[in-house]
């Protein structure tokens, strides 16, 4: 009778244990919950980027170009992709889809194949074979991707280098800008109305017809935002629909009642983005001069006006030792080598805001120092900066490209970070506070505008010192992108530089009110191996990692060897 109850009660536990298993798998299926042990939080989710995935009322599909066999580097990053994509789906759950394309893929009921279509939205690729041999194809790589939401496309840059041999700090600095670069992607689709921004015209700005501003306004602006050209010369006022005012190289003096318009603009609210070349020296002007020219100030009449925002542009120009290449002509044979040039400086930013946080190099031309000025109540926090080996020279200034054949004196080079951008904030004055003269008091009044003092909310202007930043350059006739040097195009030197990214970065800070900075604030430290202690101490780890686990098994079976030994001979005695 006994035997029949144990067996029963066995039976009866099984049965249990069985539904308990299948109870707990059904419950973790439903609820779970995950613990990051990171540092950096890695695997955490910021709460703006969990705010946007839970208020999806339609299914965001993302696909990323990152399928095949590629460089150990762009595998790495094509495991972060999909590791951050995994945790955006355990938020939104069946509300984000995702896959791994090949751009040799055809597009669904049709002949054309994706890498083709990606070249059509401007995302280029980096040719992995770019010395080919006869009869060997070309291997492109597209390290992007695509979020789809409600019919509207969004493209996601994954990698801005064009290096085939990506860096551990550059995937590093991809790792922590994912987060933020799929959630701002997925918040902009989202959003049923884009903020409207006035591109300013009138004072010899490069306006949407312009090659130059191609990459600008096609591929940059409308893409997210309604732009129309404002004309401050024709135009009574900056109407509030407008978010933000962006200035990019005007050529031509600004009057007083230009200057009065912007500065209305901002005291009610309105941001401005001012991309701006204080002297006159252009890179076609040296070529037409047999390299020669003379870079002068071009006369704007903005000094007063960012004075007392509490900036100003100085007459001078950065020369860097970290610069881009251009080719020269090197002997009398007409042979051309391409050498640093110092008038073209390379930004590496400080990170020390969210709007230049794990941004790449941003190349600039004849660029401009900024100085920071007393302005009450107004924060400055600089946002690109010279390297510790750069120098101002004052104009008006000789510049020749003979001078470059020789190496820079390296001991001229001694100024460290030197500002050329640079961020505002907090309620500004007005620069016709105490003389507003009558006739333009009477003009706001005319339109009815009140004139303002000050500003009443904290507002935000930024001044960056190069107007050719956010211009593109052109090849054979045809725009580039944004950020590519023409000079060096197919050369080892060709690299696609961040100035896309620092300007997104920008127009998001003034303009969009999702408040992703913290996502963008993310930081990942980057642990490598020390490489003296690998190989001071490689016996040793190579002995713990293959002997040690076999000493321990066999430490094991003698133990177990031992207790079995040992319990049957007492029970054999017994």
């Amino acid at each position: 009778m006994s035997i029949i109850n144990k067996t029963a009660k066995s039976k009866l536990w099984f049965l249990i244990t069985i539904v308990l298993l299948v109870l707990i798998n059904w419950l973790a299926s439903i609820y779970h919950t995950r613990i990051d042990l990171t540092n950096e939080k890695r695997f955490t989710l910021s709460s703006p980027t969990k705010k946007i995935l839970k208020k999806l009322d339609g299914v965001v599909q993302v696909d990323v170009f990152l399928k095949g066999e590629f460089p150990s580097g762009f595998k790495k990053l094509a495991n972060s992709t999909n590791e951050i994509l995994q945790e955006f789906k355990e938020v939104a759950g069946n509300q984000l889809q995702y896959n791994f394309v090949s751009p040799d893929d055809e597009l669904e009921g049709t002949n054309v194949k994706w890498g083709d279509t990606l070249s059509a939205l401007g995302l280029y690729p980096i040719n992995l074979k770019s010395q080919l041999k006869a009869g060997e194809q070309q291997q492109l790589l597209y390290p992007v991707a695509l979020v789809h939401y409600k019919e509207r496309t969004e493209p996601v840059m994954l990698y801005q280098g064009t290096s085939k041999a990506i860096t551990f700090s550059e995937i590093n600095s991809a790792e922590a800008m994912m987060e933020f670069k799929f959630a701002d992607a997925i918040s902009k689709l989202s959003q049923t109305s884009k903020p409207m921004v006035a591109y300013s015209i009138g004072n010899g700005e490069p306006d949407a017809n312009n090659i130059h501003t191609y990459d600008l306004f096609n591929f940059t602006l409308k893409k997210d935002y309604n732009v129309f050209t404002f004309n401050l010369n024709t135009q009574a006022v900056l109407p509030d629909t407008f978010k933000l005012l962006m200035i990019v190289k005007p050529t031509k003096p600004f009057s007083d009642e230009e200057k009065l318009k912007i500065d209305q603009f901002v005291m009610r609210g309105g941001r401005l983005l001012l991309f701006t070349d204080k002297l006159e020296a252009e890179l076609d002007s040296l070529k037409k001069l047999d390299n020669e020219l003379v870079a002068y100030d071009r006369n704007l009449g903005l000094n007063d006006l960012l004075f007392k925002y509490g900036a100003r542009i100085n007459s001078d120009l950065v020369m860097d030792l970290q610069c881009d290449f251009l080719p020269f002509v090197t002997n009398g044979k007409g042979q051309m080598d391409y050498l640093h040039w110092n008038y073209f400086p390379l930004f590496e930013t400080k990170s020390n805001h969210t709007i230049n946080k794990n941004i790449g190099l941003v190349a600039g031309q004849f660029v401009n120092s900024i100085d920071t000025v007393e302005a009450e109540g107004i924060k400055k926090t600089i946002l690109l900066s010279s390297s510790p080996n750069a120098r101002t020279i004052a104009t008006p200034a000789l510049i020749s490209g003979k001078e470059n054949i020789n190496a820079p004196e390296d001991d001229k080079f001694k100024k460290a970070n030197i500002p050329v951008a640079v961020l505002l904030e907090g309620k500004f004055q007005s620069l016709f506070a105490n003389h507003l003269s009558q006739s333009m008091n009477d003009s706001l009044e005319k339109y009815g505008a009140i004139y303002q003092q000050q500003s009443f909310i904290d507002n935000k202007i930024i001044v960056v010192a190069d107007g050719d930043m956010v211009l593109n350059g052109t090849q054979q006739g045809q725009p580039i992108p944004m950020g590519l040097n023409p000079f060096t195009i197919g050369s080892q030197y060709e690299y696609q530089f961040a100035n896309k990214d620092f300007l997104q970065s920008c127009l998001d800070y003034l303009v969009n009110p999702v408040g992703l900075s913290e996502a963008k604030a993310k930081d990942y430290t980057l642990r490598l191996l020390d490489t003296k202690k690998i190989s001071d101490q490689r016996t040793t780890w190579q002995f713990i990692n293959i002997a040690v686990p076999v000493l321990l098994l066999f430490l094991f079976a003698v133990i177990y060897q031992w207790l079995r030994r040992k319990k049957y001979t007492r029970s054999y005695n017994g």
